[in-house]
Formats: C-alpha cells, sequence, structure tokens
C-alpha cells in the first residue's frame, strides 16, 4: 500500500448513509451497525487500522502538546488547531501495547466523534480503502475483552487485514466532554 502525504483534509461534507453506502446489519450482530465504503489505514507497529473517512476532518503531522493533569494515560493532552482544543488520544496506548514515543514522523487523525474532534496519534498513514459490505467480517469473540469493544470489523483487502476502530466505543464519556 502506498502512504498518504500528511496534511491532507478530507472534504467534510454532511452526507446520506445512503450515499455512503452504510447499512444497517441488525441489533445483537456482531458486525458493524455501519459499513464504510472508503477508510482511511493506518499503522501502529505492524498492525492496519483503519476508520470511516466520513468521520476524518485532517491529517497532521506530529507537533508539541500541552499535557493535561489528571487525565488517563492514553491522553497524551490537547492541540490548538485554529482555535479548536482537540483532545490527543494515543492509539497504541489505549490498546493497551504501552505509549507512543511520539517523533515528528507520527501522525495526528483528527476525527469527528458525536460533534467533538479528537486526535489519534499513530504512526503512519497508509492508504484510502474502498470496501464492500462482504470484505469486513466480526471480530472474533474468543475472549471477554474490554480492547474488542475498540473493534467493529476487520477487513481484508490485498492481502492485508485492517481492524476498523469503532470511533463511538473508543472514548469514555469523560474525555469527549472534555474537549
Amino acid at each position: 500500500m502506498s502512504e498518504l502525504a500528511v496534511g491532507v483534509a478530507v472534504d467534510s461534507r454532511p452526507t446520506a448513509p445512503a450515499e455512503l453506502g452504510l447499512e444497517d446489519t441488525g441489533a445483537g450482530s456482531s458486525t458493524p451497525t455501519q459499513v464504510p465504503s472508503q477508510l482511511i489505514s493506518f499503522a501502529i507497529g505492524d498492525d492496519q487500522y483503519g476508520v470511516d473517512i466520513m468521520a476524518v476532518r485532517e491529517i497532521k503531522g506530529w507537533t508539541a502538546i500541552t499535557s493535561l493533569p489528571n487525565q488517563p494515560e492514553y491522553v497524551r493532552g490537547v492541540l490548538n488547531l485554529r482555535g479548536v482544543i482537540v483532545p490527543i488520544v494515543d492509539l497504541r496506548c489505549r490498546f493497551g501495547q504501552g505509549l507512543t514515543e511520539a517523533t515528528p514522523m507520527h501522525i495526528v487523525i483528527i476525527v469527528q466523534i458525536a460533534s467533538k474532534p479528537v486526535g489519534l496519534l499513530a504512526d503512519r498513514v497508509l492508504d484510502i480503502v474502498s470496501l464492500d459490505a462482504t470484505q469486513i467480517k466480526p471480530v472474533p469473540r474468543v475472549a471477554q475483552s474490554q480492547r474488542l469493544n475498540f473493534l467493529c470489523g476487520l477487513a481484508t483487502t490485498d492481502g492485508a487485514m485492517i481492524a476498523l476502530i469503532d470511533l463511538q466505543n473508543l472514548l469514555s464519556g469523560n474525555i469527549t466532554e472534555a474537549a
């Protein structure tokens, strides 16, 4: 997969779910309730993850952030993005893999969760991937793990497995209220 250039702004026009090819798989299903038609794939170590492209507002390089006291370890601090205070979530830490030693080579993916912007710290952006519902499989539930709740499906494309992040479950309520 080719890597995308950092500093990409993504179209933020609201689009109806039908225009995106989103579909409801039914209540109680272990597959995602909304299937993204396109996603931004990115890497954390050797693992590939993806988020719905419609949630992405901007991709920027790592810059200095302001740390805040009494925050969960995975909340690295906040960034002032054109007058908007954006909390930065270290995905490696959130997934229980330790803190990221952020360098200028790391990226921050600014996503919209509900009405709040949130920055996701990752190693690098990989590609924009187009999907259809048949490419997304449910996450196996072999163990009761909180980390599985962060994922809403697994997509296989070009021989690669991409774990789809459920942005609504990624953050606890107090983080989105703080922003």
